[in-house]
């Protein structure tokens, strides 16, 4: 009697054969046991156990089923950075503030405890004008916290350094870092190494001619723009765009004929940005234009009792405005002649005003009365010349007192044009200014001027939050209604001022007309606010090298 071996199954019919059992539990798991059960198992209250111990043995045989691989080169050791090492009490904290996590509350309160994360772009600032390097152990979770939150990336990508580049090459959760970092995709070549540049523009990637351009603009602004116009011709519009925008670093005289090339280009985009550029040189021909067109459009009436500005709009969009920047559509809502009035007040130098308008000053010029509701288009656009231009005097004279009735100048139409208004101002003038904004008008319209007062706040500023907050909080107030204003006053007052609110830690007496539980809430908010303020002392204390 004859016996038939029965071949054994070819690696590629067991590895298809352990596919399609892994496939049919998958199937069966999504479906689950009550519609599906493995193959063999009856159905019942042991099929889910059964589906369990049968993924368990497919697990098993994929993961010993795999053939072995050819061995991967090593990569190469990180890099050293040269920086001192954190102090290990300002390290411990660094562990502390990356472990923090945001409440999971759904109840909008807080407690009393500092909000770790909030912190730590303070301490990173700290860290980094101290120069010291991030611990190699907590650059994952440094790398983590950059990942999710965009605005920490510049200081944190600076503080972890060469090796944070390093991890980031082997993690493709990290590969942001590469994009951020100037160079991180690719060693940028030198400023002498002019092969090696003009290589990556003509061949690399657009990130890449990006970061060249960037770095090379901030070295040698002439060569940068040298490098542009090689291949300016052939460069998508959308490119174009975004190479023109680099030229706001270091613009000057020198890049005059090129933007006045670049207001012929088929982008209308392009040709806006280009006209932006030519009117933040006082002295480019564009301004001049700009000038003449927005000075036969404004003039003095001195035949009335009170020297009054007369305002009369274009009629008409003509081509060369449009090449000069001007957009002859007007948004919904808009007419066209304000429109174009508007950006040609716009783009024209604030020093011709002085001489078309009766050699009066900025303020003076403010000052006067203007015909027909013209005044808001007319001031409106001399506040985004003032922020175009970075002309203090004319910011000042536009913002005028902050003391005023109208809670801001007769030209600040908007509580984001202060902002800008007040950005142009130094440091010591802009918290001067928003000190005297909140001691008249309280804090309900001044969240935004806060964003744009140097950290931490002057004491005359610090004084003038810490105030309004209190009298809010003896008003009986909605104390979440300040929320904002406090989660600024965390990172931002100064921590010396932590003394001075321990008198405002008690539940105030609530008014009869006060906000159910409110002062519970308030005695919360201070309470955080004094142990914010206290831990941010802490932080610089810890970051201060010893001996200083």
């Amino acid at each position: 009697m004859s016996r038939t071996t029965a071949a054994a199954p070819s690696t590629g019919d067991a590895a298809a054969a352990t596919a399609g059992s892994w496939e049919e539990l998958v199937t069966t798991a999504l479906l689950g046991t009550d519609r599906r059960t493995p193959p063999g198992v009856p159905p019942g209250p042991g099929a889910p156990s059964a589906l369990l111990d049968a993924a368990a043995v497919a697990t098993v045989r994929r993961r010993a089923g795999l053939r072995p691989a050819r061995a991967a080169q090593r990569p190469q050791p990180a890099p050293e950075d040269p920086r001192p090492s954190l102090p290990p009490v300002a390290a411990r904290r660094l562990t502390m503030l990356l472990a923090d996590r945001p409440g999971t509350s759904g109840t909008g309160r807080r407690g009393t405890a500092p909000d770790l994360m909030e912190l730590l772009p303070q301490w990173l600032a700290a860290a980094n004008a101290h120069g010291y390097a991030a611990p190699p152990a907590a650059l994952p979770a440094l790398l983590d916290a950059a990942r999710g939150r965009t605005d920490l990336r510049p200081a944190a990508l600076r503080f972890a350094g060469p090796r944070a580049l390093w991890l980031a090459r082997l993690n493709p959760d990290w590969r942001f870092a590469l994009r951020a970092t100037p160079g991180g995709a690719s060693s940028l070549p030198g400023p002498d190494e002019t092969e090696r540049v003009r290589q990556l523009w003509q061949e690399g990637l657009f990130a890449e001619r990006v970061a060249l351009l960037t770095a090379l603009r901030s070295r040698s602004p002439a060569a940068a723009r040298e490098l542009l116009a090689t291949t300016w011709a052939t460069e998508r519009a959308e490119d174009r765009l975004m190479f023109l925008d680099s030229l706001r670093s270091g613009l000057g005289p020198d890049d005059e004929p090129f933007l006045e090339q670049a207001l012929a280009d088929r982008s209308r985009n392009v040709r806006a940005t280009a006209a932006e550029l030519l009117s933040a040189l006082p002295g480019s021909a564009l301004a001049e234009r700009m000038a003449v067109r927005a000075g036969a459009c404004v003039a003095v009436d001195r035949t009335r009792e009170t020297p009054t500005i007369v305002v009369e709009a274009p009629h008409e969009c003509d081509a060369g405005m449009e090449r000069d920047g001007v957009v002859a559509k007007a948004p919904a809502g808009r007419g066209e002649r304000s429109w174009w009035l508007g950006q040609l007040v716009e783009a024209a130098p604030l020093r011709t005003w002085s001489r078309r308008l009766g050699g009066r000053t900025p303020r003076e010029i403010v000052a006067l009365p203007v015909t027909d509701d013209w005044q808001g288009e007319l001031h409106a656009a001399w506040c985004r010349a003032a922020v175009r231009q970075r002309d203090p005097e004319w910011a000042r004279a536009l913002l005028g007192e902050p003391s005023a009735p109208e809670a801001g100048g007769p030209g600040a139409v908007s509580l984001a044009e202060r902002a800008k208004l007040l950005a142009t101002l130094g440091a010591g003038e802009r918290a001067a200014w928003v000190a005297g904004f909140i001691e008249k008008h309280g804090l309900s319209e001044a969240f935004q001027l806060l964003g744009v007062c140097a950290v931490p706040w002057a004491p005359p500023l610090g004084r003038a939050v810490v105030d309004a907050l209190n009298i809010a909080r003896d008003a009986g107030s909605y104390p979440w209604s300040f929320s904002g204003v406090m989660g600024l006053a965390e990172r931002c007052l100064d921590p010396s001022e932590a003394g001075r609110l321990d008198a405002l830690l008690a539940i105030p007496d609530e008014p009869e007309d006060a906000s159910p539980g409110a002062g519970s809430y308030w005695s919360e908010a201070f309470q955080r606010l004094v142990t914010t303020l206290r831990l941010r002392a802490a932080m610089l204390e810890e970051l201060t090298p010893a001996g200083d």
